[in-house]
């Protein structure tokens, strides 16, 4: 398995593609954004990383300045996680995770947060869940942080 960051690679069209035929609704949401240059201006400065297994997806996460919460105190956010079906249960969303907030924690950051709507997924990898809000899309959302540096 190799991580890439989208950004500094050459192939982004073939992982976009990639991304794009993935099995969840929110992938195709984020292949709009990178298709049609609106990353940055939903997301702010981030990028999109991307565990590969050769030529295939395995898995893929964004580290970005905002998320689906508005609230420009809290950041980076780690957000739109998957993971192939054929990858699962293998721990790569949680490596990927891992290699997400190692990367918040060399550009200088002491948090790193989630939005999600899952219960008991991102414990298990040191994130503690703060509080619940509506989102930019009027759903709940559960927020998430973990502490870079004790």
């Amino acid at each position: 398995m190799k991580t890439l960051v989208l950004q500094n690679i050459n192939e982004q069209k073939q992982w976009i593609d990639k991304i794009r035929v993935c099995d969840w609704g929110a992938a195709k949401l984020l292949a709009d954004l990178l298709d049609k240059n609106t990353f940055h201006t939903l997301l702010g400065n981030g990028s999109l990383l991307i565990m590969a297994d050769g030529e295939k997806l395995a898995a893929f996460c964004t580290l970005t300045q905002k998320d689906c919460v508005n609230d420009e105190t809290l950041f980076p956010w780690i957000g739109f996680v998957f993971t192939s079906p054929e990858y699962r249960g293998n721990r790569y969303s949680g490596k990927l995770v891992e290699y997400a907030c190692n990367k918040a924690r060399e550009q200088g950051f002491e948090n790193v947060y989630i939005a999600t709507d899952h219960i008991g997924l991102y414990e298990k990898y040191g994130f503690t869940y703060t509080e619940s809000r509506t989102d930019i899309y009027g759903e709940e959302s559960r927020i998430y942080c973990r502490k870079l540096k004790e």
